[in-house]
């Protein structure tokens, strides 16, 4: 057997492996439990310990039987490909299944908060040695937002399209991208966002209504990243773990989604506020916040009910109402640092070539550098779908060269030079 062969045949038992591993059906809220906490007036925590995961949401596996297969596979990576590049891409995402894992064990209990923590990022982790942390991030972006107000420039747009008209408009809008027929946009009515991506596939909440905004998001967001990477993934001859993604591939996912949405002007100040608010109530929830505490905040920055419960459900899923938060949603401002950055440096470097290889499938910033010797390799194969902007890379790097100049200028001196400008 020569090596792609044993890459391959160690990718396929990975893949099988973490096949029943669903992070998010395993730390869902059911209705019940909103019914619950709505019928009390929305002044009792809600229902939720321990025992209510190992009821209503079983794992659907044995956490030690899944645990010593990852290990067992562990052990048959080093024995048969040693030191090699891709021995250390399957070794991290082993470990980081077996870490997920523990942490879904640990439901209901402090435990939990603190493995997300360790997968996902904490409020308390530096961005890089003397950054700033993810909670100031969020500061300076609520700042930075403050001053940008809701006017006549930026006017509410009417969710006009209800989902069966939305899934015939955006199956439309992807086709350029993705050829007729490759990515299905179908409706379910059994998730709890408006809409949820998956390997080939949208899914749109059956009882939503979108705008064209939403719909332009929902295009470059899910569509050309999620869906993009999910299908370049399958694509993978040898290399098939990089269909499937893990707590760190997924800074990335959220990163190159928040990157696309920003420099195809999809995204809108309102949008970048949700985000900025999920960060600044993972950072309350981490200071000993309940989830009272956090769904009264979300009421008092001026969402209904509705909206504040299902902000609120993102924070704590999980975890208990008074046991620390689920810090998955860091993952969206964390990861377009370093996208943004990654891009930055490859532009400096002259290494564009790299660029298109963040699509390759379920990866992370810090493996591009491996991931660009397996492609010269022919390990990996070339992502077959990209977005227009990484497509043309040429214009996506003149904008990024702009971006380095714009770094280096002092924002404080200039204003001295422009003021006459803005007052």
């Amino acid at each position: 057997m020569n090596e792609h062969d044993v890459i391959r045949e160690l990718s396929e038992e990975l893949v099988g492996l973490q096949r029943p591993i669903r992070v998010l059906d395993a730390v869902a809220w059911t209705d019940e439990v909103a019914r619950g906490f709505f019928d009390h007036g929305a002044t009792r925590q809600p229902a939720v310990d321990a025992e209510y995961y190992r009821t209503k949401r079983p794992l659907g596996f044995d956490p030690d039987e899944l645990r010593g297969g990852f290990r067992r596979l562990e052990s048959g990576i080093a024995k048969r490909l040693g030191e090699a590049p891709v021995a250390t891409l399957l070794t991290g995402r082993v470990r980081e299944y077996i870490r997920v894992i523990d942490m879904l064990e640990a439901r209901g209990t402090p435990v939990f908060s603190a493995i997300a923590g360790e997968l996902y990022g904490s409020p308390s982790d530096p961005l890089h040695a003397g950054g700033p942390t993810l909670a100031s991030l969020g500061e300076l972006m609520t700042e930075a937002l403050a001053s940008i107000d809701a006017g006549t420039w930026d006017p509410p747009e009417e969710q006009s399209h209800n989902a069966p008209d939305a899934v015939e408009i955006l199956s439309q809008r992807l086709t350029p991208t993705f050829g007729d027929n490759t990515v299905r946009v179908i409706l379910d009515d059994g998730i709890v966002a408006d809409a949820a991506a998956g390997a080939g596939y949208i899914k749109l909440r059956e009882d939503a209504m979108f705008s064209d905004r939403d719909l332009r998001v929902l295009e470059v967001h899910e569509g050309w990243v999620h869906v993009a990477t999910s299908l370049n993934g399958q694509r993978q001859e040898i290399c098939t773990f990089l269909s499937k993604g893990t707590p760190s591939t997924t800074v990335t996912q959220e990163g190159l989604a928040v990157f696309t949405e920003v420099t195809t002007l999809s995204s809108t100040p309102e949008r970048l506020r949700k985000v900025t608010r999920r960060m600044t109530a993972i950072g309350m929830a981490q200071d000993g916040a309940t989830f009272l505490d956090v769904y009264r905040w979300f009421g008092e920055q001026g969402m209904d009910r509705s909206a504040a419960w299902a902000s609120s459900v993102r924070v704590f899923r999980g975890s208990t109402p008074d046991g620390g938060p689920f810090t998955k949603d860091l993952v969206y401002s964390r990861g377009f640092i370093e996208v943004y950055d990654v891009i930055r440096l490859a532009v400096r470097r002259g290494l564009l070539e790299r660029l298109p290889l963040l699509f390759v499938g379920k990866m992370t910033v810090s493996e591009l550098g491996i991931l660009a010797h397996l492609a010269e390799e022919g390990i990996v194969s070339a992502p077959a779908h990209l977005p227009p902007h990484f497509a043309d890379i040429s214009a996506l790097a003149a904008w990024m060269a702009y971006s380095n100049l714009l770094n280096r200028i002092d924002l404080g001196v200039m204003e001295e030079k422009l003021d006459a400008a803005l007052t």
